[in-house]
């Protein structure tokens, strides 16, 4: 009996085109998950900022805890220091999670603050075409008032 190194695609693969062709073709991914959800048989949450609460105090408390064994019995200490660098760790993976959110935070930001820039710019320019001409409009004046003849187009 021959067998093949890799199986055949899974029949439903007719069901898309290429790409470039028709971009609508594949299904929409679905929403991101928000709350507590199982992964692999973990509970895991999208509340980052009630997790890093809980971390920071978990890590205050070993902290703590770190120093009444440093006090008690100082050649323990060790295992109380791995526990600390996994709440750090733990504590750093929530902090990059979130890198994306503020970085989108920012972004709008500058942007509103340019269009606020822009939009004073363009004030600013109407003003002087307004006063430049206004200035024109009595230079004009003069000039004709001095019998001098000047149309201004």
């Amino acid at each position: 009996m021959a067998t093949s190194t890799y199986p055949p695609p899974p029949p439903y693969y007719r069901l898309y085109k290429d790409y470039l062709q028709d971009p609508k073709s594949a299904p929409e991914p679905p929403p991101p998950i928000e709350g507590p959800f199982i992964c692999y048989g973990a509970n895991h949450t999208s509340y980052f900022k009630k997790e890093l609460r809980s971390l920071n105090r978990e890590l205050q408390l070993h902290i703590l805890e770190l120093a009444d064994i440093l006090v008690e019995r100082p050649s323990q200490y060790a295992r109380r220091v791995e526990e600390i660098s996994l709440i750090f760790k733990n504590l750093h993976h929530l902090l990059n999670s979130l890198r994306p959110h503020q970085a989108r935070a920012t972004l709008i930001h500058i942007l509103e603050l340019q269009i606020q820039r822009r939009k004073q710019a363009v004030e600013d320019i109407k003003r002087r075409r307004e006063e430049v001409q206004r200035l024109l409009k009595e230079s004009i004046g003069t000039l004709e008032d001095n019998g001098t003849s000047f149309a201004l187009k």
